[in-house]
């Protein structure tokens, strides 16, 4: 396994310390523990790409499983921040339908004949980004609210902030970005999931 790819299979690793951070109240400073462990491995999503196209290290593997991190990364975010109460559910369900069908559509060309794997186009890595972005957002608010740096509208024990509106202005671009890259994913790949073939 090459060092982008290991890259890669780092970020699925650090999920799990994520969701214990994320999930378990005990955790001194939790969030904050969860925001350093979520940068890390937004990081490998930023330099995995880049190590395998400077060095020539782009692999068939490299191709699938880095996409599929980034859906596993953001999936658990998305699980808490609804736990949490940080965001609606309905919102987490259409990202997680899109993801799905984005890859049902990478199983359906790679268990074709041609075998084909299909990369990530510009709107699935821009929709990726800023997802990665709002998420580290919503969770460095939440942290200084923690500290009591800040409050949301509506409290009076620190300096008043419009944390759950811009929660949600940040998710509704994410949805958007979201649905945008995905009908435009099927769109480019409809051949592999054309009912007549």
């Amino acid at each position: 396994m090459n060092l982008a790819n290991k890259l890669t299979m780092f970020r699925v690793v650090l999920v799990p310390f994520f969701l214990a951070a994320m999930s378990i109240p005990q955790i001194p400073m939790r969030f904050l523990w969860a925001l350093v462990i979520f940068i890390l491995a937004s990081l490998t999503d930023m330099f995995d790409g880049k190590v395998a196209r400077k060095y020539n290290m782009v692999t068939n593997f490299g191709k699938f499983l880095d996409p599929l991190a980034d859906k596993v990364l953001v999936a658990a975010a998305l699980i808490c921040f609804v736990e949490l109460d940080w965001t609606r559910a309905w919102i987490v369900a259409v990202i997680m339908m899109r993801e799905f069908t984005v890859s049902g559509v990478r199983l359906a060309a790679v268990s074709s004949e041609k075998k084909a794997v299909i990369p990530a186009n510009i709107w699935g890595k821009l929709k990726t980004a800023f997802t990665m972005i709002a998420i580290i957002a919503i969770l460095f608010m939440h942290i200084l609210a923690d500290f009591g740096v800040i409050c949301n509208l509506g409290e009076t024990s620190a300096f008043a902030f419009p944390i759950a509106i811009i929660s949600d202005v940040l998710m509704y671009i994410t949805l958007a970005l979201t649905v945008i890259s995905g009908i435009k994913y099927i769109y480019d790949y409809r051949e592999w999931i054309d009912p007549r073939k």
